[in-house]
């Protein structure tokens, strides 16, 4: 019943991380075609990147991976988690407000620092224009984040996992209104970031409120625990600064390439999809989950969730990394290819896909591995194991640029992500038998590579097989369909077949 039940957790975060995607899908393709790769498209991106890259440094990563295990203990233990949570919360602000101004006043160092190959051309003043207005979504975000993390440790998860829909929604209204009303793009946009921060926030502050937890900021104290948090969260915010300077190495690379800042963008949109829907919901669920279990002193039933998790992150993304990697540019041609989004820009797009495919499952066990450190407060060591794999992509996105251009980013960010997760499975296997994977994990890992494989010998032959109507107007999409749902049914049927894993256990999960 408990692997059920984590499993439907699993079900209901990936399922409306799965809408937000497919309308964040929706919301890029209007963009796409209304701006294509041009430097307007390109200063939105580095601008949006702005209050996103903080935002993972403050909130998902560092504040949240240290505040969700010591509020689960409050909660199981029943002991101060309201009065934790609205210090945490008020804290967090006051930070966030300061931290707000400052950007506002040095956003042409932040910019500059995130793609300096902008400053000789007219792209630079806009991305500083752009980011002064969207830079304000880091406050509301963060704190709409740290009330998720409330919801999820009570295992409410609804309500958290549907506030990004509202971010595309919003997007997606702005961008239609525009169009209506002859507006600038970039500043149509660049206003709808801080508007759609402010609806998330508010989504979540609610549904917080009506569990009991009605987080009203008062006069910032340093309090003992809000110490402790900021001792625990010290590590794993140098590590998701770590984080960041990958990615900042990553756009430095693409910013001198005319187009690649938003190549890689986009290609980044699409393998998204399979790492949000099951890397972030896995994260999303098993970080409380493991954290429950550890202070009831449940060693096994850890080891279940763990093991459990990431058979679900396997059979779910290890297919879909196949697929990326074998048809990129049927997706990226059928989804993007129109307006001023040509046939060239779907090629390089999808030569990144192609890059990004390879680390997916990388990607993902990252969030089946790393709460098992977090679950202990035990923050340093990723940290530790996060500068090694920032060498390494530093090294191959700059070391490989003049040679392969601008996909040295795209592989540099690949194996960073592979080593890093080796680096986090062998710290956890260190740890116990409690940390490791259990017997059937292993059983069935092997399975779902081969009915990955299996349905990428499909997807190749569909794809040569429809390939004239993907050179069709009106028939793409049909294309499309046809291909995804014929290899996601060879990859669930044979996966039955050889025992990779039972259909039935998706469905009761579904039903319940």
């Amino acid at each position: 019943m408990a692997g059920i039940r984590l499993v439907r957790s699993f079900l209901t975060v990936g399922a409306w991380t799965m809408a937000s995607r497919v309308l964040g899908f929706v919301r890029d393709i209007v963009i796409a075609a209304a701006l294509g790769a041009g430097p307007v498209a390109e200063a939105f991106v580095v601008a949006f990147s702005l209050p996103n890259m903080f935002r993972r440094f403050f909130a998902e990563g560092a504040f949240n991976m240290a505040f969700v295990p010591m509020f689960s203990k409050k909660v199981e233990a029943g002991e101060g988690a309201h009065e934790f949570a609205r210090d945490a919360f008020t804290g967090l602000g006051t930070i966030l407000i300061g931290f707000t101004v400052v950007a506002q006043i040095f956003m042409p160092a932040l910019v500059l620092a995130m793609a300096s190959g902008f400053l000789a051309d007219e792209r630079f003043e806009l991305t500083v224009l752009l980011g002064r207005i969207a830079f304000p979504y880091i406050l509301f975000i963060s704190l709409a984040a740290l009330l998720s993390g409330v919801l999820n440790a009570t295992g409410r998860f609804t309500a958290a996992a549907a506030a990004p829909v509202l971010l595309n929604v919003i997007f997606i209204t702005a961008l239609g209104l525009g169009g209506l009303m002859g507006w600038d793009m970039g500043l149509t946009l660049a206003w709808a970031v801080p508007v759609a921060g402010v609806a998330q926030l508010a989504l979540v502050w609610i549904a917080a409120s009506r569990a009991g937890y009605r987080l009203i900021p008062e006069r910032p104290r340093m309090t003992p625990e809000l110490k402790r948090l900021a001792m625990i969260a010290l590590p794993a915010a140098l590590a998701g600064g770590v984080v960041q300077i990958n990615l900042l190495v990553g756009r430095q690379v693409a910013s001198f390439f005319d187009g690649a800042i938003a190549w890689l963008n986009y290609a980044d949109r699409l393998y998204q999809l399979p790492l949000g829907v099951v890397g972030i919901a896995i994260g999303v669920v098993l970080l409380p989950d493991l954290s429950r279990k550890l202070r009831a002193g449940d060693g096994d039933g850890g080891r279940h969730s763990l093991s459990r998790a990431g058979e679900m992150a396997l059979a779910l993304t290890v297919p879909a990394a196949v697929a990326l990697i074998v048809v990129p540019l049927p997706l990226v041609t059928v989804l993007f290819e129109r307006g001023r989004f040509t046939a060239d820009d779907s090629a390089a797009t999808a030569q990144a896909l192609m890059i990004y495919g390879l680390g997916l499952p990388a990607f993902v066990l990252q969030k089946v591995l790393q709460p098992v450190y977090f679950a202990r407060e035990n923050t340093r060591t990723p940290f530790y194991f996060a500068l090694v794999s920032m060498v390494v992509n530093a090294g191959l996105a700059i070391g490989l640029a003049p040679v392969i251009g601008y996909t040295a980013a795209a592989f540099g960010t690949t194996l960073a992500g592979w080593t890093m997760v080796a680096l986090l499975w062998v710290g956890a296997t260190r740890m116990g038998e409690q940390t490791k994977f259990d017997a059937r994990f292993w059983k069935r890992f092997w399975r779902i590579g081969v009915a990955s494989w299996a349905m990428g010998a499909v997807l190749w032959v569909l794809a040569l097989w429809l390939g004239p109507l993907f050179d069709t107007p009106g028939w793409r999409v049909v294309a499309l369909t046809v291909l995804v749902t014929l290899g996601a049914a060879s990859y669930f049927g044979i996966g039955h077949l050889i025992h990779a894993f039972r259909l039935s256990d998706f469905r009761s999960a579904m039903k319940r």
